[in-house]
Formats: structure tokens, C-alpha cells, sequence
């Protein structure tokens, strides 16, 4: 028995339309499984939650959605120690990305669960709470909390209007950055927490970050100037922002931050810091490539 958690309207309704696929995909295949779509997120996680409660031994979880979905579905499956697998639907799909698997390859995926058997690989546990990809303060959260408030426009556009709303009067912080070894005090634009690669779409932010090596990548932005912020912003794509000299990278299991900032993870809202994330080995079962 499959759960099949739908976020109908992820990527503007490419998850009702995706999910509807999987549906078929697994009905021609007489493979069990019950749909569970939520009234809101806290209505999908009971929902999640009695279906792990009814069904422990379950073959898995399949997620059709985006990031947040899958921030979501960690939360239950990961102390249930059930795999979980994600169908791209939502705008970003950093996960999936991290993962190895093109956005495209939607059949390649649901044969991959059906007939492979799920890898190991690591999360991110800050304060409790389970996330996949980046955790992440300073310009890109402030931005997050823009668009956040913003319905106007509708998509990753969104992120365009409020990168421009927000980048004039953004001021870098004070950060106290506590590695494994070593505590780093310093000025910084942004800190990127990263077990996967990828944010924000695409955004390869430690492009060198691996999923089983049991540690985080901590990408430290150096104040720059605003022109050269942007000049330097579009390299993030491609990875190549990482050999600018304002931009550090270190490796650490556990990081804690503190500052007058906010946090992100996987595009969810963690909170104020202070925070303390860990990288824990083998914590989630999946399918990669």
C-alpha cells in the first residue's frame, strides 16, 4: 500500500494534473495506494499521519508537489522510517534536482520506485524540524518573506518583483557562525546551510554539496557592493559564483547561527534565529538515479 499526498494546486495546478497522472500510472499496474489531499497543510499532515498510523508497514510515501510538500512529508516519514518519493510539480523542485532526476523524466521516476530499491541519503534537522535541500538567512529570506506577502505576481516572477523591491535598502548583518571546529563572527549578505545543491529554482548554490557525505556545505556571502551583487547573481546558476572572493565555503555536521535574521528551509519558514542545524546521516530513504 502506497500513500499518494497531492498538492493540487503546486505549480499552478500542475500538481492536480500530475497527480492525476500517477494515479492512472499506478491503477494500470494494480499497485495499492490511498490518495491524501489536504483542506490546507495542517489538514494533509493529519491526514499523512493517520494513514502511517493505519498502515506502518507501508511500501511508501509518493509526493506530487513542490518543495514545500516534500518539507511536509519529511516531517512524517522520516521518524516513521518510510521512504518517500517526490514527483516534480511545484515551481522550484530543488529536491528533485539534488536528487539527479530531470524534471521531465516523470515515468523514468515511478519505475524507479516500483522496481529499484530506495538509497540512503542525508537531511538537515534544524531545531527539530527535517529539511531536504538548503536552509538558509540574510538577503534570499528577506526576500522570501517579501514574496511571501505578496499576491501580486503569480509564480517565480514573484521572487523577481521582490528581489527588487528589497535589494536597495538591504543592509548585511552580524553573524556568530559556530562550526564543528571553529566559530566564524562576521558581516555577511547571506548564509546558505546546504545539504542538497540547489534553491530557489535552480540556484546552485554549493554546486559541490553531496547528499551522503554527512556533512553540510555552509556557503558564506561577504558584504559586496549592490552593482556587483548582481553582477555576481546570475552566476549562482551555473555554480561558478563559489571562486568570486567574497564568497567562503566550508564544510561542517553541525552549524548554528545567530543574528538578527530570519530563517528558511526548503522555502519554509523556520523562524528568528538563533538556530542549530545537523547533518543526519542515512535519515531519509528515496529514489535517486
Amino acid at each position: 500500500m502506497w500513500a499518494l499526498v497531492i498538492n493540487p494546486v503546486s505549480g499552478q495546478g500542475k500538481g492536480a494534473s500530475l497527480g492525476t497522472y500517477v494515479a492512472g500510472f499506478l491503477n494500470s499496474r494494480n499497485i495499492a495506494y490511498e490518495i491524501i489531499i489536504g483542506k490546507n497543510q495542517i489538514d494533509q499532515s493529519d491526514l499523512l499521519t493517520n494513514f502511517i498510523t493505519k498502515f506502518p508497514d507501508c511500501d511508501g510515501v509518493i509526493a506530487v508537489g513542490g518543495d514545500g510538500l516534500l518539507h511536509l512529508t519529511l516531517q512524517k516519514t522520516v521518524p516513521a522510517q518510510i521512504p518517500l518519493a517526490i514527483i516534480p510539480a511545484g515551481t522550484g523542485n530543488d529536491f528533485v534536482r539534488t536528487l539527479g532526476w530531470s524534471l521531465t523524466e516523470i515515468d523514468e521516476i515511478l519505475n524507479a520506485i516500483l522496481h529499484t530499491k530506495p538509497r540512503q541519503i542525508d537531511l538537515g534537522l534544524v531545531d527539530g524540524e527535517w529539511f531536504g535541500a538548503i536552509l538558509s538567512t540574510g538577503f534570499d529570506s528577506i526576500v522570501n518573506e517579501r514574496a511571501n506577502a505578496m499576491s501580486w505576481p503569480k509564480g517565480p516572477k514573484k521572487y523577481d518583483v521582490a528581489i527588487a523591491f528589497e535589494l536597495p535598502r538591504f543592509k548585511p548583518r552580524h553573524y556568530e557562525i559556530t562550526l564543528d571546529d571553529r566559530t566564524i563572527s562576521t558581516q555577511a549578505m547571506l548564509i546558505a546551510v546546504a545539504n542538497g545543491r540547489s534553491y530557489g529554482g535552480g540556484m546552485l548554490v554549493c554546486p559541490e554539496a553531496e547528499l551522503a557525505d554527512g556533512l553540510f556545505d555552509v556557503m558564506v556571502l561577504h558584504p559586496i557592493s549592490k552593482i556587483e551583487f548582481l553582477k555576481v547573481f546570475p552566476r549562482v546558476f551555473k555554480g561558478t559564483h563559489i571562486s568570486h572572493p567574497a564568497v567562503e565555503i566550508v564544510r561542517s555536521k553541525k552549524v548554528s547561527i545567530t543574528a538578527d535574521a530570519v530563517a528558511y528551509a526548503d522555502g519554509e519558514r523556520v523562524g528568528q534565529l538563533p538556530i542549530t542545524a545537523e547533518c543526519i546521516s542515512g535519515a531519509l530513504s528515496t529514489w535517486m538515479p
